[in-house]
C-alpha cells in the first residue's frame, strides 16, 4: 500500500543531512569525502526505508577509476539514491536551479558540489557548464539526465544537447546507465511511496565523445540514446 508516512520519512532524512552540511560550510569545514559519506549513507538509508531490492548489472563498467559524465533515464526521483548508492566513486547530479532555492535543502546541495542549471537564461546555464567542468577535473563524476525532467510515460524522451556539449569541451567519456523499476516506487507525479518494489540499474559500456566532435554532436546524442533505449 502507497506510504505517505515513508514519503515523510524522506523528506526528513534529506533535511538530516544538508543541515550539518550548511554548519560545516558556515565552519569552512565542507569536504568532498565526508560530503560523499553523508550521501552515501542518505540514499542507503531512503531505498531501505522503502523496501526497495535493488540490483546493479555491470558494476564494473563505472568502476574503472576513470571520471565520467553518467547519463541515465529518469523516471522518479528515486532515480537519485539509487544513482549515489550504485556509483562506487564520488557523484553530483546536475540538477535544474528551482532546487537550489529550496531553504537548507538548496544551500546543501550548492556547498556539497552538485552543479545549478538555469534552463530560462542562457549566460547562467553557461556559468553552470563551466561549474561542471571545474567538478570533473577536480575528478568528481557528474550525473546528468539528459530528458531534462522525469519520464510520466515511462517512455525514454527525447534528449537535450547540453551535457553533451559539455562532454564534447572536456573529453570525459559518457557512461550510460538505464534505471528500470524506479516509477514503481514513487512515480512522476506521486507522493505516497510503494514499499517492496525491486529496480535495477544497468551500466552501459563507456563512450568516447572524442570520436565525435562538435560537428557530429547529433549522432553522439543518437548513439548515447540507443544504448540507454537496449539496456531498457
Amino acid at each position: 500500500m502507497p506510504s505517505l508516512f515513508v514519503s515523510l520519512s524522506g523528506v526528513v532524512e534529506t533535511l538530516a543531512i544538508s543541515a550539518p552540511t550548511v554548519i560545516d560550510a558556515l565552519r569552512g569545514r565542507v569536504t568532498v569525502e565526508r560530503c560523499d559519506a553523508r550521501l552515501k549513507s542518505w540514499a542507503a538509508r531512503l531505498l531501505d526505508q522503502a523496501k526497495v531490492a535493488r540490483t546493479v548489472v555491470h558494476p564494473e563498467r563505472a568502476a574503472t577509476g576513470e571520471v565520467f559524465i553518467v547519463m541515465s533515464n529518469h523516471r522518479s526521483l528515486y532515480d537519485v539514491p539509487l544513482l549515489i548508492e550504485s556509483f562506487p566513486g564520488t557523484l553530483r547530479m546536475m540538477a535544474k536551479s528551482e532546487l537550489f532555492r529550496v531553504p537548507v535543502w538548496g544551500s546543501a546541495m550548492r556547498q556539497s558540489g552538485f552543479v545549478e542549471i538555469d534552463r530560462k537564461n542562457g549566460a547562467r546555464a553557461k556559468e553552470g557548464i563551466e561549474v561542471a567542468k571545474t567538478r570533473l577535473n577536480s575528478g568528481i563524476n557528474i550525473w546528468i539526465a539528459p530528458e531534462g525532467t522525469r519520464s510520466r510515460s515511462g517512455e525514454l524522451g527525447a534528449f537535450k544537447s547540453g551535457g553533451f556539449r559539455l562532454a564534447v569541451a572536456t573529453g570525459f567519456k559518457i557512461l550510460p546507465a538505464a534505471i528500470r523499476g524506479t516509477e514503481r516506487v514513487l512515480p512522476a507525479d506521486g507522493v505516497r511511496v510503494n514499499r517492496g518494489a525491486a529496480v535495477e540499474i544497468e551500466f552501459g559500456e563507456p563512450v568516447d565523445p572524442g570520436a565525435f566532435g562538435d560537428g557530429k554532436r547529433s549522432e553522439l546524442i543518437r548513439r548515447v540514446r540507443e544504448i540507454i533505449q537496449s539496456m531498457l
